[in-house]
């Protein structure tokens, strides 16, 4: 008699709330016989690593098992969940993708952007999926994006519904309410663990419905004089249809700012998820045109992003449209936890220009999570009704809270694992155990390419040794402005006293980078970013060499 057992292995999301990326490892008489993957997305670094663009999982562990892959499985289109994968698909063997028709959309695109091509299937909500001694259902969900599922994954070891990110919205503004039926069957079919969304766990109710962000839209939209502008992910197609509908209603002509909202939005309008009347759509040209109280701007940058659309506006980098009293600003989501600073500076910015800025701190029902609170997980868990659970998607605090709620429900502590990534479960005769963990590292991206946190340093070490550092010191006073002539400091680069012409010059630079626009507050962070690229450049011109640059702006 044949003996299956299966092991759950994260390889990134089930802390963190990013980069996430599950196996299921299905092993029958101790042998690996198949595995399934669930996803594949990106994270963000954090402020201490430089020079990162972004994380992707590490898949080292995967790399000689390529032949068991059946399939990945997308659960929906947010970056966090599908952007890694163009990374990491053909050291993955090219296996197969199932995806949902707008995850499939956004998939697709992010594969032509790579140059890359990749074996793409729609998921059947109708039909259960073989593949190997695996059997998926689709259920579809709702959260923050449409075309979001859960799985329930049947095995010989025992059935696993995995819930990512969710919520009950019965009044969704686009798409059906949540597939009920479907979820308590799988409950009547037998749970042996539910992993589950955890991001909402410490926030108590049921989470608000989209629709309430329509009528704010209307509102707000209806007391604006001037121009009229939205900003949000723009994987969010759900509530840029709110925002659009609003605009449709007041007869604003539409404009999409930002290469990922025009990519995003495009995409979403050709498969039929965001119709829009063809004389309300704006080119940019044309705003000069507009009167301002006619025009509706979706603009991309809700995280504060150095560069975004929407920072250029601030920035008055945008040379045809400008951000002048009367213009509502409204940002339509909350910061991802460590951006917090970047989009508070963002909105001074955006005040300083005249705008109304409008965010969540200050107006209720102006966003609402796509994560379910307190209420949501309680149903998820009482309709699957497993014996075990997994709460991923959250910080450790979220997991913590979330087996306080499960303990509430009358489960024991012990069944439910509060993992790390690389920790594992194994699934055995309807019993769960912890099993070794999987070694993982940190795996980034930036300019120069995809490597682990050792390759990073040893590029800084090459440039060091190679080409030098070049520190700037900036003293600045309240209001921003220079007290004192900016320092520049020179090890392995050049000899100071020998080349006093280049360092005046440089010096020269960072004095027209400061001068003050108008008396207008500097945004330090970007001003940084902007220093940095600007030095870099200007030795390169210079001296045909590109020393590491840091700039250290001291505020009195």
């Amino acid at each position: 008699m044949n003996k299956f057992k299966l092991r759950f292995v994260p390889l990134g999301g089930v802390v963190g709330v990013t980069k996430n990326m599950y196996l299921y490892e299905l092993y029958e008489n101790d042998l690996l016989k198949d595995i399934l993957i669930v996803d594949c997305g990106i994270g963000f670094p954090n402020e201490r690593e430089l020079g990162v663009d972004l994380v992707i999982p590490d898949i080292s562990y995967l790399i000689d098992k390529i032949n068991k892959i059946k399939a990945i499985v997308l659960t929906h289109g947010h970056e966090d969940h599908i952007s890694g994968l163009p990374y990491h698909y053909e050291k993955l063997g090219r296996p197969l993708v199932l995806a949902s028709k707008l995850t499939a959309a956004f998939v697709a695109n992010k594969f032509k952007e790579f140059g890359q091509t990749v074996r793409l299937e729609k998921i059947d909500y109708q039909k259960e999926l073989v593949l190997g001694d695996f059997q998926i259902r689709f259920i579809h969900l709702t959260h923050s994006i449409p075309d979001t599922v859960h799985l329930m994954i049947k095995t010989p070891a025992g059935n696993i519904y995995h819930g990512t990110d969710f919520k009950f919205d019965l009044t969704p503004p686009y798409g059906q309410p949540p597939d009920f039926y479907n979820i308590v069957k799988a409950g009547k079919d037998g749970v042996l663990c539910l992993v589950s969304d955890c991001l909402g766990a410490e926030r108590e109710g049921l989470t608000l419905s989209e629709a309430v962000v329509s009528q704010t839209f209307e509102d707000e939209m209806r007391k604006t004089k001037g121009k009229f502008i939205m900003t949000t992910f723009s994987s969010n197609i759900s509530r840029i249809r709110q925002c659009v509908e609003a605009a449709v209603k007041f007869n604003r002509k539409i404009l999409f700012l930002g290469r990922s909202m025009e990519e995003n939005t495009r995409l979403a309008q050709e498969i039929g998820y965001l119709p829009i009347p063809y004389n309300l759509v704006l080119k940019e040209k044309e705003i000069a045109k507009m009167p301002p109280n006619k025009i509706c701007l979706i603009v991309a940058g809700s995280q504060g992003q150095y560069d975004s659309a929407l920072s250029k506006l601030s920035q008055k980098q945008n040379p045809l449209i400008k951000i002048k009293p009367g213009d509502k600003v409204v940002f339509s989501s909350d910061p991802i936890p460590g951006n917090e600073a970047s989009v508070y500076s963002l909105i001074e910015e955006l005040t300083l220009e005249g705008a109304e800025v409008i965010y969540p701190d200050i107006t209720e029902q102006l966003h609402a999570s796509g994560h379910g609170n307190k209420e949501d997980l309680k149903f998820l868990a009482r309709f699957t009704n497993p014996k075990y659970f997994i709460p991923i998607g959250g910080d450790v605090r979220h997991q913590k809270r979330y087996q306080m709620i499960i303990q509430e429900l009358g489960w024991p502590k012990e069944n439910v694992f509060c993992l790390t990534e690389g920790q594992t479960i194994w699934f055995e005769e309807r019993k769960a155990r912890l099993g070794d963990a999987i070694a993982t590292s940190n795996i980034y991206v930036d300019a120069y390419g995809v490597g682990d946190v050792g390759n990073i340093v040893l590029r800084d070490r090459q440039t060091l040794s190679a080409e030098g550092i070049v520190i700037a010191f900036i003293v600045l006073d309240q209001y921003n402005h220079l007290l004192t002539q900016p320092k520049i400091v020179s090890r392995g680069f050049i000899f100071e006293k020998e080349d006093k012409e280049l360092i005046n010059n440089a010096i020269k630079m960072i004095e027209q980078t400061l001068k003050p626009k108008k008396e207008k507050i500097i945004n330090l962070i970007s001003l940084k970013a902007q220093l940095i690229k600007n030095l870099e450049q200007f030795f390169y011109h210079q001296k045909g060499r590109r020393p590491l640059v840091i700039a250290e702006i001291i505020q009195l």
